[in-house]
C-alpha cells in the first residue's frame, strides 16, 4: 500500500497511531506523527483525502494534484487510478520480466 494509509480498529493490522483531536477555527483537526507523513510523502500545505470502503475501514492518502487535459473526466481518471493501486503487484511483476 505506497502511499496509503489504512486506518481501522483491527488491531490486527500493522502500525498503530493514537492522536487527539482539536479544534483548528471552527473545524476539527489532528496532527499526523512525523514517521506516518513521510509513508504518506506529505507535507505540510498538501492536501489529503479519506475513503471509507464497504467494510467501514477508511484509507488516507495524499491527494492528486494536477490539471487534466478538457477532454478527460475526472472520474475516469480516478478510475484509472484505483485500478493501477489494486494491480500495481501484477504491473510491477510484468515489468521486471
Amino acid at each position: 500500500m505506497n502511499g496509503v494509509v489504512k486506518l481501522t480498529n483491527d488491531k490486527r493490522d500493522g502500525t498503530r497511531y493514537s492522536r487527539k483531536i482539536g479544534r483548528m477555527g471552527n473545524s476539527l483537526g489532528v496532527s499526523l506523527p512525523k514517521s506516518l507523513a513521510a509513508k504518506l510523502n506529505i507535507s505540510q500545505g498538501d492536501e489529503i483525502e479519506f475513503i471509507e470502503n464497504d467494510r467501514g475501514e477508511v484509507l488516507l492518502r495524499k491527494a492528486r494534484q494536477g490539471k487534466l487535459p478538457d477532454n478527460v473526466r475526472p472520474e475516469v481518471l480516478e478510475a484509472f487510478f484505483d485500478v493501477f493501486e489494486e494491480d500495481e503487484g501484477i504491473l510491477e511483476d510484468l515489468r521486471d520480466r
